[in-house]
């Protein structure tokens, strides 16, 4: 079950930046979903690196926020297996 929250949270990070890099409408529905979504679980870290190139920004901020997300989600199951 942690597998697949944290696999649903980091593939949310994926499409958001896929979404930003590639100037997605965000008036669509799916895309002002997926971004919110991303606001939610990004707890944080959506503002660790703020280079002058806004796109790089995203890449750098939601990687770490997904590697953060993955680490996490591999202690959690480490200690539910205890």
């Amino acid at each position: 079950m942690v597998r697949v929250v944290v696999g649903v949270v980091i593939a949310i990070f994926t499409l958001h930046v896929l979404f930003v890099v590639f100037d997605a409408n965000q008036g669509n529905g799916f895309v002002s979903f997926i971004y919110t979504m991303a606001q939610v679980f990004v707890l944080g870290l959506g503002d660790v690196f703020t280079p002058d190139d806004e796109l790089l920004g995203v890449v750098l901020n939601y990687a770490l926020a997904a590697l953060v997300w993955a680490v996490g989600g591999k202690l959690v199951i480490k200690a539910l297996r205890r």
